[in-house]
């Protein structure tokens, strides 16, 4: 049976942060070191889609970039994350799970947190951390998506 955290909109966050997370574990086990490196997309608009290992990456590097950007907008002064390719998927799930663990840790560090305080962020958009945090789920469900069509593609 499913637990569920019992701090409102944070532990709602959170548990669909969790949950998005162990959707893409759960979808990349499955993949092999082989495909995990194969360049599917030569002409890709973008670096990070050329490969599965290019996409994990920026996944992950987004997750930490999401996770210090609330940091930033709460006074932390930090560096943005660099993008780190890993060579095998028992890493990109180790990195993923980290990832929100991190992040996790944040929202406990900072209990009081308002996360409906607009902030301006990198983006030179002013947002909250609830909507920040939305995205970042998204951006994973999107990714999730995008993995799975490869996947679906290369099995037929």
């Amino acid at each position: 049976m499913k637990v569920y955290r019992n701090n409102g909109a944070v532990g709602a966050l959170l548990d669909e942060y969790e949950k998005a997370i162990n959707e893409m574990q759960s979808l990349i086990e499955s993949v092999s070191e082989n495909d995990l490196v194969k360049v599917i997309d030569e002409q890709a608009d973008k670096p990070e889609s050329r490969s599965l290992q290019s996409i994990l990456s920026h996944v992950v590097k987004a997750g930490n970039w999401y996770n210090i950007e609330m940091k930033k907008a709460l006074g932390e002064s930090l560096e943005n994350p660099e993008s780190r390719l890993c060579t095998t998927v028992a890493q990109y799930s180790f990195a993923l799970q980290k990832m929100f663990n991190e992040t996790e840790q944040t929202f406990k560090n900072y209990p009081e947190m308002d996360i409906y305080c607009h902030r301006d962020l990198r983006w030179k958009q002013i947002v909250n951390i609830d909507l920040l945090m939305e995205h970042a789920i998204v951006h994973i469900l999107r990714h999730r998506r995008q993995i799975e069509r490869i996947v679906l593609k290369n099995v037929n």
